[in-house]
């Protein structure tokens, strides 16, 4: 599972740059949880553009993995969200919206697409949606509300599953000090999905 991300955004990378990207593992850890063991993975991607030495990108990627989902496993309790955004927009998944961003990302993963092998293998209630889409939706909600701003960073945690049921909503609120962004998402209930910052780069 994509647990989440944290991006440092250095340098512009633009059409036409030939980009190299390094990837290396950071950090393996072994945990038990409610559902089990699992095993929590920290890539660090490094992206150069055009020969530099320099990384123009630097994410680094936190991936869980978890034992098989068994029938009486209890789901975490749902997070209560932060109120009062001042960004909104609702998002209505379907599965062309899902297929199209598991080919964008060369995500082969069945549960994003193939809802009879996600409700009767998998054991889920429909599709569920990339968590990285939600991030690029929070992304999205930055540049939708403030256009001219330029990301200076950006980190995203996965919290609660989000289907494809039912619309879901994505939030997002500019703190006091003018450059950085709260957002988050909730599913139709309400509930927090996704906790995520965007740090803007101050004038």
């Amino acid at each position: 599972m994509w647990a989440g991300s944290q991006f440092e955004f250095r340098s512009p990378v633009r059409v036409g740059d030939e980009v190299e990207r390094t990837s290396t593992i950071a950090d393996v850890s072994i945990k038990k949880g409610r559902t089990g063991k699992l095993v929590f993975v920290k890539v660090q991607h490094e992206l150069r553009c055009n020969g530099l030495s320099e990384p123009a990108i630097v994410e680094f990627h936190d991936i869980v993995y978890r034992e098989a989902k068994r029938p009486d496993d209890m789901e975490p309790p749902p997070q209560v969200l932060a109120l009062g955004a001042a960004w909104q927009r609702e998002i209505v998944p379907d599965d062309v919206l899902l297929f199209r961003y598991s080919a964008l990302t060369f995500n082969g993963h069945r549960i994003h697409y193939d809802r009879k092998y996600v409700t009767e293998v998998e054991g889920y209630p429909g599709l569920i949606v990339h968590g990285p889409l939600i991030a690029t939706l929070l992304m999205d909600l930055v540049r939708r509300n403030a256009p001219d701003a330029t990301v200076e960073a950006f980190r995203f945690k996965a919290v609660r599953p989000t289907f494809d049921l039912n619309p879901f909503q994505v939030n997002g609120q500019l703190q006091n000090d003018g450059t950085t962004v709260k957002l988050w998402a909730q599913d139709h209930e309400g509930w927090l999905t996704m906790d995520a910052v965007a740090t803007l780069r101050g004038a």
